[in-house]
């Protein structure tokens, strides 16, 4: 990951406009701050939430609250709490998606 040159920057949450993505089942609601290609998400999963796609991206994950499912196409599966990451490169043989059952909130850079 390169983050591109950017002047020191604080990010209030609250006032990040928020996108609604829906899953297979459930949705998610996305804060975004974009700079050049580097993506800052804070992430929100409905209870019963389950990807619609497998995705090639990389990330770092880090849980906030609730749990999280992450399902690789080779069917592994790792459930992760508050305070557990996930580090993941583009376009590796880790093709992943993600579920709960109890809704989650995230903190994501990629």
């Amino acid at each position: 990951m390169i983050i591109p040159a950017l002047p020191f920057t604080v990010t209030d949450w609250s006032k990040v406009p928020e996108t609604k993505h829906p899953g297979e089942t459930g949705h998610a609601t996305w804060r975004t701050f974009t700079v050049g290609d580097l993506r800052v998400r804070h992430v929100e999963y409905s209870p019963g939430y389950l990807a619609d796609h497998w995705c090639d991206r990389g990330h770092v994950l880090y849980v906030l609250e609730g749990e999280l499912v992450t399902e690789l196409r080779d069917g592994r599966r790792f459930r992760l709490s508050p305070g557990m990451s996930y580090q993941v490169s583009d376009h590796g043989d880790a093709s992943h998606r993600s579920s709960t059952e109890t809704g989650a909130k995230l903190f994501i850079v990629d």
